[in-house]
């Protein structure tokens, strides 16, 4: 068994740790997907306002890929659907009444072992459930039509305050099962679930992995064990989708809950509670006082999306972060007494041997200033990349000297610690994401 030590990386150690007990709270009222959050996607509505739809029903399609629909994560009437700028579709909002779901085929473990591609990927495509499938490079929803080299799964954690996925795996170790051997279909080669112990898995190779965020990402377990080639194509599912797509097998029917952490700072109450993809943030939050200026995140701190109360869990989301919000910056902040026991920094949390923990703020402590180039980000970048020259090339939108510096392998969560230890606060991660971009406009 292939076993990853991840040296490079940094773990955040930020306040409000969530118990890792599921919460029972009250179940959101309405739900939400937001089209216009998925790359490369051009949404088409299936669904008007006032529609009545029902657990795994299509909302919108893809216009590139018009087999490739979304499905709906709750029973109810289509309350609101919202438009921006350019009749850009930014939600489907359903109110939730009741919890009827779309029946389809039952597999049993045999049938499933014995089913051939054109099966699997059909029952995904009519269940409306293909959007849990993700492609690198680019980090976008996958084609149909693609034939990837391997299927990789993370099935450890190690963003700040993100859920153990140990127990949940062990807890629903049938579905896990069931939604690995259906993915196997999907390849000629293997399905790579990678976690932090061993685990018995039929129909997928396992390794283990040990080290600092950002050993959880997918892209660097990818880098780490089989690197992707130029003109290759791997898939990557999130442990909890995998557990979705075993159900839909086993049991015939979209499952929509997933686990979620809410945590930080800020939260008063850090918790896990059982949520449906796409709930609302104020129904998640019901058992925290948010008195204190306080910012939630849908996802974790490095990565997720800034929101609001009324604003809905994101699809591939399965945390709530809460941290505190200020606008305050200390005068001569710089020359305040402190020691490695009352600031934050990378350095001085080496020396405090994992003793505290730290109630993290909105203050970026500076704003952005002139690249100072002293390994900042390649001290936690575990890949074999030069960031500052990747940096330089995209900004330059030189398209050859970036996918000689290894642009294919990138993406911007990979890149997320690199913008959190940046003493010239430059978001590092974002600039992977526009030389992505590029390269995917190029074709």
């Amino acid at each position: 068994m292939n076993h990853i030590i991840i040296r490079k990386g940094h773990d955040i150690r930020i306040a409000g740790v969530p118990s890792q007990e599921v919460t029972s709270v009250p179940g959101s009222e309405t739900v939400a997907i937001s089209p216009k959050t998925f790359r490369g996607v051009k949404p088409k509505l299936l669904v008007n306002e006032g529609d009545t739809v029902q657990i795994g029903s299509p909302l919108f399609f893809d216009k590139a890929k018009p087999n490739v629909k979304w499905a709906s994560p709750a029973n109810g009437t289509v309350k609101t659907i919202q438009f921006g700028a350019r009749r850009i579709i930014e939600k489907i909002e359903i109110k939730v009444d009741g919890s009827e779901s779309i029946q389809g085929q039952v597999f049993t473990s045999e049938q499933l072992t014995s089913a051939n591609r054109t099966t699997i990927l059909n029952r995904i495509l009519e269940a409306n459930l293909f959007p849990l499938i993700r492609q690198r490079p680019f980090n976008k929803v996958a084609n149909p039509n693609d034939f990837p080299r391997d299927i990789f799964i993370s099935a450890v954690n190690t963003a700040p305050l993100s859920i153990d996925l140990d127990p949940v795996i062990e807890s629903e170790k049938a579905a896990f099962q069931a939604g690995v051997t259906a993915l196997s279909k999907l390849t000629d080669g293997n399905v790579v679930v990678t976690s932090k112990k061993a685990m018995e898995l039929q129909h997928a190779e396992v390794q283990t992995i040990s080290g600092p965020h950002p050993a959880g990402n997918v892209g660097i377990q990818i880098h780490q064990s089989k690197p992707i080639k130029p003109g290759e194509i791997i898939w990557s599912v999130n442990a909890q989708h995998v557990i979705t797509l075993g159900k839909l097998f086993l049991n015939g029917s979209y499952s929509p809950d997933i686990l979620v952490t809410i945590a930080g700072p800020g939260a008063t109450n850090p918790q896990t509670v059982s949520a449906k993809v796409g709930a609302r943030i104020g129904s998640l939050i019901l058992n925290q006082d948010l008195s204190e200026p306080t910012r939630l995140i849908s996802g974790n701190v490095l990565t997720g999306q800034t929101v609001e109360v009324d604003n809905f869990l994101g699809f591939y989301d399965s945390s709530v972060s809460i941290v505190l919000d200020t606008v305050d910056r200390p005068f001569m902040g710089m020359l305040a007494v402190g020691n490695s026991k009352s600031k934050y920094s990378i350095t001085n949390t080496f020396l405090t041997f994992g003793e505290k923990l730290f109630n993290f703020n909105t203050a970026q402590n500076g704003e952005l200033r002139a690249m100072v180039p002293i390994n900042a980000w390649e001290n936690v970048l575990p890949m074999d990349v030069y960031p500052n020259a990747l940096y330089r090339a995209i900004l330059a939108q030189d398209i050859e000297e970036m996918e000689q510096l290894g642009m294919l392998e990138c993406d911007d969560e990979d890149f997320a610690l690199c913008s959190f230890s940046c003493p010239s606060k430059i978001d590092v991660g974002k600039v992977i994401r526009d030389g992505l971009n590029m390269l995917e406009a190029e074709g």
